[in-house]
């Protein structure tokens, strides 16, 4: 009995001190801070500064400072608190503070939304003065502000930024970005798509504007170019300049950069990413100054001494645009294939090459004109991390060496790599054109023989290439991208190959048959019409099976 009772009398004090234990555990407490601009388009409020104390106050009150996106976490026992701000933000005419109370239950986190409608607001010229400069002065408020209206623009020899200047389907780019091309794809966000038109295209002042459909904007609101603005709002030299782009394979983020030289040649010192060339570029205030244009036309590379194009020379294109659109129309809007949002399981890559047999090189297939390469996730992994491939056991079969993969020319993507870098479920198809040996130079070879004198094939490519269209079965497939690679003979002289870039069940044996149908450049209009091995398409199919498995 007394055994008994010690036990219990344990059990209570283990019960009493793992309860005490949960009572003192800190919980997390959830401050968000959102205000509506003129547009009613919510705003966060970055770099905010909170005091946070217990009630009745027992310490000093901790400060915390609100992120870019308006959010902060803070970890607080059981209890109440006061939370309320350091100093008012401006925004809008107006300051606004919050002071609230919270309470914090054991093991249980809390929110607090901070907003308009429960703020203490004081008119202009209160005289509690605010936390740093107004809300839309405020560099960091550029990017929540403006990001949707910053777009992906896509070219086959080229990805990157633009930005909407007009609700009537304008987007302005860099010049350099769009080259020669009379069309291009703008993406507006990761799902949507669209056909543009180039309306204005001046190499000179380093412009262009691209039209699209204005109800594939939805509500994304243009970016104000100000044009009436005076030249003496121009930026002068060692002034901080603010753009973002829509990067490669990266998050849209701010970058910060000062004027190195001012004038109608201004340049920058910003570092872009791949991608972002082509960006809006703004002062401090939030006011537009121009687009960026880096001097270097690999946009695939980080870079800095940014060229800024200035904005009176957006303003001078716009003008033209205008005259051209009167007498047209913008393309169609209809969404165009984009890539897939889920990512592919890259986990699985390892235990895919155990089972393999071969090098590994792309599946091929040939045309009297081309070599086909189709290219997967899996092919890519296994071409970059050739420590991947196991050592072959004594004895063992179907699993390659560990070693190098002979990947050839095939793997090199040029300006797409950083594209493919990440190994996005999506399917490379690769035409090369095909080296030949003409007839007298075979003749030649072959007398040079007859004389004891071997001389190597000297081999030439038949033409580059043009273009290409895709069948499942009887349906042509229209591509993600339909990118060129310009491979560099010499330095003056180039061939043109195709990189098109599918949807991972765009082709496969579901399909029946797969067709292509590959144009030359010396004959555009006459295509060569090559069926796809089965095998081929089995091989491919099975690469994509881990990404299936996770999306069905």
């Amino acid at each position: 009995m007394i055994v008994m009772l010690r036990a219990l009398a344990a059990s209570f004090v283990l019960f009493a001190m793992s309860g005490l234990a949960a009572a003192q555990t800190p919980s997390t407490l959830h401050i968000s801070i959102v205000l509506i601009d003129a547009d009613g388009k919510p705003t966060p409020v970055p770099h905010h500064t909170l005091l946070v104390s217990d009630n009745p106050a027992t310490a000093p009150p901790r400060a915390i400072v609100t992120s870019r996106d308006g959010t902060a976490d803070v970890k607080l026992r059981p209890g109440t608190y006061t939370v309320e701000s350091d100093r008012p933000v401006a925004f809008r005419g107006k300051v606004y503070s919050w002071t609230k109370m919270v309470d914090i239950a054991a093991g249980r986190d809390a929110t607090l939304d901070l907003t308009m409608q429960n703020a203490d607001v004081a008119a202009p010229g209160a005289s509690t003065a605010a936390d740093g400069p107004p809300l839309e002065a405020d560099p960091a408020f550029l990017l929540p502000r403006w990001q949707e209206s910053v777009v992906a623009i896509w070219t086959p020899r080229s990805r990157a930024s633009g930005f909407v200047i007009d609700s009537r389907g304008l987007v302005a780019t860099n010049r350099r970005t769009i080259g020669t091309a009379t069309s291009v794809e703008v993406q507006i966000t990761r799902t949507v798509k669209v056909a543009a038109s180039v309306r204005v295209a001046n190499a000179g002042r380093d412009v262009a504007l691209l039209w699209i459909d204005p109800k594939a904007l939805g509500s994304v609101r243009p970016v104000p170019l100000a044009c009436g603005t005076p030249d003496a709002a121009a930026p002068s030299t060692g002034q901080d300049l603010y753009t973002f782009g829509v990067p490669v394979r990266q998050q849209m983020d701010l970058i910060s950069g000062k004027v190195l030289r001012a004038g109608t040649n201004m340049t920058s010192d910003f570092v872009l990413a791949g991608g972002t060339n082509g960006g809006p570029v703004f002062k401090a205030d939030g006011s537009v100054v121009g687009l960026t244009s880096a001097s270097d036309d690999d946009d695939a590379r980080v870079r800095d001494d940014v060229s800024v194009v200035p904005v009176r020379q957006v303003c001078d294109a716009l003008a033209a645009a205008e005259k051209k659109m009167a007498a047209g129309s913008p393309p169609d809007g209809a969404h165009l294939p984009v890539e897939p949002t889920a990512s592919f399981p890259e986990e699985s890559f390892k235990g895919a090459l155990k089972g393999r047999a071969g090098n590994l090189n792309p599946y091929q297939i040939s045309s009297s004109e081309f070599d086909v390469a189709f290219i997967t996730p899996l092919l890519i992994y296994a071409a970059q991390n050739p420590s991947a491939l196991v050592q072959r056991p004594a004895g063992a079969k179907n699993i390659p060496q560990a070693g190098p993969v002979n990947i050839q020319p095939v793997m090199d993507f040029g300006v797409w790599s950083e594209y493919l870098a990440d190994y996005p479920p999506l399917l490379v198809v690769r035409v090369m054109p095909r080296q030949v040996e003409g007839f007298w130079t075979t003749v030649a070879r072959a007398a040079a023989q007859t004389q004891g004198v071997a001389l190597p094939p000297m081999k030439h490519f038949t033409s580059g290439f043009s273009r290409m269209r895709t069948y499942c079965g009887e349906t042509e497939v229209t591509p993600i991208h339909p990118f060129t690679l310009d491979t560099r003979l010499s330095p003056n002289v180039a061939i043109h190959e195709g990189l098109y870039i599918f949807a991972p069940d765009a082709l496969g044996p579901t399909c029946g048959t797969v067709k292509l149908v590959l144009y030359s450049e010396k004959e555009p209009d006459k295509g060569e019409t090559r069926v796809v091995d089965p095998g081929v398409l089995q091989q491919v199919w099975r690469d994509f099976a881990p990404y299936r498995v996770q999306t069905p």
